[in-house]
């Protein structure tokens, strides 16, 4: 695993127009940079994404962590599975970074969890050429519907190996999915990956994805994983 030799910057910020918190995580000489897109009505504090981004950090990539939702929202749960009002302020988040000449140069790669990979693939779908790649952590794609066929961007889906209706969703969206695509799983998880070692592997697994697809060498195809 490639280390950064500089300990991150961390910078708290705002996106407009909701003014919704985030957490900006940038190592010296960052690679690529990679937005958070929760699920389940979590938010930027999610242990497991930090953990995620902890390690993206220290491969190299910034990382991006925000909340979706303002605080009075996250106890709606038609909030939480709106998908199309998750993906329009994941838009909103890349078109703050689109206007940061110092984010807007990076390659740009999104990790989404739970009903926030949903997001991240609609998005993806819509903005096309404008993200270089995807995971999603224990996702629902198939709550992105008829975007996933639209999708040409590089997308890794991790699933836990036991996080078994889960799992079977996961490989009816690959089926669907247009462009480079790979479903790796994580033996023995479940649903949120809290047995020893799956984080760590979840991590390993994104890293992999990222470090292939993004940047001006990136492969455009990859292997499937079982």
């Amino acid at each position: 695993m490639q280390r950064s030799a500089n300990p991150p910057r961390m910078e708290e910020i705002e996106i407009p127009p909701l003014k919704l918190g985030g957490s900006l995580i940038r190592p010296a000489q960052a690679r690529a940079l990679i937005v958070f897109v929760h699920g389940s009505g979590s938010s930027r504090f999610s242990p497991r994404n930090i953990a995620v981004s902890e390690a993206l950090n220290a491969a190299g990539f910034a990382t991006l962590l925000f909340d979706l939702l303002r605080p009075e929202e996250e106890g709606d749960r038609a909030k939480v599975f709106d998908i199309r009002l998750l993906a329009d302020r994941l838009k909103d988040a890349i078109r703050w970074i689109d206007a940061d000449p110092s984010l807007s140069s990076l390659p740009l790669g999104l990790f989404g969890a739970s009903t926030g990979a949903a997001a991240a693939l609609v998005a993806a779908a819509e903005l096309g050429e404008r993200i270089d790649a995807v995971v999603s952590r224990g996702g629902r794609p198939d709550l992105a519907g008829s975007k996933l066929s639209r999708l040409r961007v590089p997308t890794l889906l991790i699933v836990g190996g036991d996080d078994n209706l889960v799992l079977v969703l996961n490989e009816q969206a690959l089926a669907s999915l247009g462009g480079p695509k790979a479903l790796w799983v994580v033996p023995h998880a479940t649903h949120l990956f809290p047995e020893p070692g799956a984080m760590e592997m979840v991590s390993k697994y994104a890293i992999d994805w990222f470090s292939l697809h993004l940047g001006p060498t990136a492969a455009k195809t990859a292997p499937g994983r079982g």
